[in-house]
């Protein structure tokens, strides 16, 4: 029998996984999907990601699958720049580094498979919690199998079925917008200098970024909630031609044939008020998702899956009775939750900073022109918002 079943093999379950197996934890990692190739994933590893992975003693595997640095970040108002941040932000930090997440779980899996206590199930959903009078004991498959364990976690993103079938509550925060990703054939501009860009103006706002798959570039269209989404091709290289600098346009323009279908991503951000019952354990997006704004999803739970095995690996090591386990979860929650509401208001405020713009044309440009005018400020500020958010809230270490 596992000590800890895990739910979801995305970066949270596949990390805890393997942490929890080197160091002696008998664990069942539980994926629904056949594989991870799947239509989005996020990519952005911040500082605060990172140092995570560092601690852990990952970083090195980012050098055996597709990864590419940043540059730095250009913010572009009214089709001209405004300022540019160069990576990294901080001395000594890591810079903000993008990485394809298929071959990073392909190779964490592979690594974890190499210890005898851990075990992978692919392919099968988690259908049903298995529960013995109050308290949650294993998990039921989608095959009629049966995993039990000392510990169910949900790390199966913001549609959690162990969040559901254990009755756990999401408050959901009001949406106003959602996203529209793109890809389309890359720049040599890009390849040599690798920037975010955001572009933005009047109510109109995209970024667009060479992400760590070679030949692609990656957009990101803000779509507010009354926004037409069905639109043609060539009526979306219009829109982003429109509010974009003169040679960015001339890309859009050249390359518009190579300009993908873009796939809709509902922005869901919320926080579940208990991440846990007694036997089970929410992480990550299941318990708290996050807006995709500075790519805090990733990064947060690889934190969330440091505190996790501080607080349960010397439990399981000494065997600790139910109680004393379902006891630490509460813990758990209270020292990640003051990160998660700090990360999910800073990016709050990020996401309504294009919506500062006036709308009425001539209003917006005396606007853009103040803003050019005190460029050291606005630069200063933006650079100020971005630290928590790049390095985390509290202080993450691990101990185990």
């Amino acid at each position: 029998m596992p000590q800890i079943a895990i739910a979801g093999a995305g970066p949270t379950g596949t990390t805890l996984a393997l942490l929890l197996a080197q160091r002696g934890i008998s664990v069942t990692l539980i994926e629904a999907a056949n594989d991870f190739r799947r239509v989005f994933r996020g990519e952005g590893l911040m500082p605060s990601g990172l140092d995570a992975l560092e601690q852990m003693g990952l970083f090195s595997l980012l050098n055996k699958v597709p990864h590419r640095q940043l540059d730095a970040w250009e913010i572009t108002l009214g089709r001209k720049p405004l300022f540019r941040v160069a990576e990294p932000m901080e001395a000594n930090a890591y810079p903000c580094t993008l990485v394809s997440q298929p071959p990073l779980l392909e190779t964490l899996i592979a690594q974890a498979r190499t210890y005898p206590e851990f075990n992978f199930i692919q392919g099968v959903p988690v259908k049903a919690l298995l529960q013995d009078e109050e308290r949650v004991t294993g998990v039921q498959l989608g095959d009629g199998r049966e995993i039990t364990a000392e510990l169910v976690i949900g790390a199966d993103g913001r549609n959690s079925v162990v969040r559901q079938r254990a009755g756990l509550k999401l408050d959901q925060q009001p949406k106003n917008w959602d996203v529209l990703w793109f890809k389309l054939a890359d720049s040599a501009r890009f390849v040599e200098d690798n920037v975010f860009h955001a572009v933005a103006n009047g109510d109109r706002s995209f970024a667009i970024f060479h992400g760590a798959e070679e030949g692609k570039l990656h957009l990101a269209w803000l779509l507010s909630t009354d926004e037409r989404a069905e639109r043609q091709p060539e009526e979306w290289i219009e829109c982003f031609a429109s509010i974009s600098p003169p040679w960015l346009a001339k890309h859009f323009y050249t390359h518009a044939s190579t300009l993908e279908r873009p796939i809709k991503l509902s922005v869901v951000v919320g926080c579940c008020p208990r991440w846990h019952c007694p036997g089970v354990l929410l992480l990550g997006d299941a318990a708290h998702p996050m807006a995709p704004i500075r790519a805090q999803g990733i990064n947060v739970a690889l934190r969330d899956v440091i505190v996790v095995a501080n607080y349960l690996v010397p439990l399981f090591h000494r065997g600790a009775p139910h109680g004393e386990i379902d006891a630490v979860l509460s813990r758990i929650q209270a020292e990640r939750e003051p990160e998660i509401f700090r990360a999910q208001k800073l990016q709050a405020e990020e996401g309504k900073q294009s919506e500062k713009l006036p709308k009425h044309p001539a209003l917006r440009s005396l606007a853009i022109q103040v803003a050019r005018l005190f460029r050291q400020q606005v630069r200063s500020s933006w650079v100020k918002r971005q630290r928590e958010m790049r390095n985390g809230v509290t202080k993450v270490k691990l101990e185990v």
